[in-house]
């Protein structure tokens, strides 16, 4: 697989502007993760069940949580702004239902953008709108060297 993802940018321009200075990594690129809203509030994407299932087919549980910390930790950077970065410092995850096909989609929202400190909720859903995994990740913001 190449690492020329496909991203559907939104009117604000947060997507293209966060892809094009980091891009969104090597293993999101891998899984076909693809952006389609950027914001510090929300950020939403998805990837593929094909390709990233676990030997019994089901979308393996590491899979939600890289999913749901890319957002987490992207919609992080953008509320850091300029000459700073956000770094993932803890994350918890829930699977509540397995997926064994089609995409799953995540949603994440803002609990607290702070300072030096952010957490953000990530759902992930199937096709048919089903919560599968519930995540919460904290960022901490860095100053740039």
């Amino acid at each position: 697989m190449t690492d020329d993802v496909t991203h559907e940018p939104t009117t604000s321009g947060a997507v293209d502007e966060q892809l094009s200075d980091r891009g969104i990594g090597e293993l999101a690129t891998k899984m076909g993760m693809v952006i389609t809203e950027l914001s510090a509030d929300r950020a939403v994407g998805s990837i593929p069940v094909e390709g990233n299932r676990q030997p019994v087919g089901l979308l393996h549980g590491g899979a939600y949580v890289v999913l749901a910390e890319s957002l987490g930790s992207m919609a992080a950077n953008v509320h850091a702004g300029p000459g700073r970065y956000a770094v993932g410092i803890e994350l918890s995850a829930s699977h509540s239902r397995s997926a064994t096909s089609g995409r799953v989609t995540g949603t994440c929202t803002a609990i607290h953008l702070g300072g030096t400190l952010t957490t953000h909720e990530i759902v992930l859903t199937d096709d048919e709108g089903r919560r599968c995994s519930t995540v919460r990740i904290t960022n901490m913001i860095r100053e740039r060297r």
